[in-house]
């Protein structure tokens, strides 16, 4: 029996946006918009339409207006009419967790409600580990009934299985839509170990989750995610938004082999 089945059997449920199905046949693929200027976003939107990507992420942090609520609002309104029926992730990536702006949480907690308000991002990603009110950001994002991907990014390390399973655990636990986990190999063996902890946390996962080992090390776990369980890949359409991201046309090919085979 193949993954995909198990987790049917188990109850996982696929998440489902514009009729993009997370958690269901092969990993979806989301590329970033990683720009400074309104004019270089919006370039870089219709240049990511043209690569075959499942999901569109702007990364907030990387735009020079990225903490001026009313600015990010009136782009992403263009942004919604360019990406028509593709979902839009909506992220503010922290410095901490490898962003590009530093932020407070009080003015990143009011910047997701709003966007959220908007009903124009279709998924808004929340880093869990803040330092903040989460469970209620969570709870105002959804009732906006928008997805909420719960995530945590360690640039420094691989940490061990239990841990990683119970960061994703814990997301489930706080209500995620989708989970995600993102982790720096020191060795092979970390590569191994994130994904054993994927499949492992995937045959009982509530819904989809999503999990990376960065770097070049960490390839492999970008493009065997159907194997492991992993919903969800990140590739680049130009600029990359973290080390190890493979172009997206490449990276369609080969998750399209990698289905061919696990279907087999």
């Amino acid at each position: 029996m193949i993954l995909a089945e198990v987790l049917e059997e188990n109850g996982m449920k696929p998440v489902e946006i514009k009729g993009v199905r997370i958690g269901e046949g092969m990993p979806k693929i989301c590329v970033p918009i990683v720009a400074r200027t309104e004019v270089e976003t919006l370039e870089q939107a219709k240049q990511i339409l043209q690569s075959k990507t499942d999901i569109v992420e702007w990364r907030v942090d990387w735009y020079e207006k990225g903490s001026d609520k009313e600015c990010v609002k009136a782009l992403l309104s263009q942004l919604r009419k360019e990406m028509e029926n593709t979902p839009i992730l909506f992220t503010f990536r922290t410095k901490a967790e490898g962003g590009e702006s530093e932020i407070a949480f009080e003015k990143y907690a009011e910047l997701l409600r709003s966007v959220a308000d908007t009903r124009m991002a279709d998924i808004i990603d929340v880093e869990v580990f803040q330092k903040g009110d989460i469970p209620s950001l969570i709870k105002d994002i959804q009732r906006e009934d928008v997805k909420v991907l719960c995530s945590n990014h360690d640039f420094e390390k691989t940490p061990k299985k239990k841990e990683v399973m119970e960061r994703l655990e814990y997301m489930q636990e706080l209500g995620a839509d989708i989970a995600k986990i993102a982790v720096m190999p020191r060795c092979e063996e970390d590569v191994q170990i994130l994904l054993d902890a994927t499949r492992e946390t995937a045959q009982h996962a509530k819904g989809p989750i999503v999990t990376m080992s960065m770097g070049e090390m960490g390839v492999r776990s970008r493009v065997e995610g159907e194997s492991f369980g992993s919903a969800m890949t990140f590739g680049s359409a130009g600029k990359s938004s973290a080390p190890g991201q493979v172009p997206a046309c490449e990276l369609r090919s080969m998750l399209e082999k990698i289905h061919c085979q696990v279907k087999a």
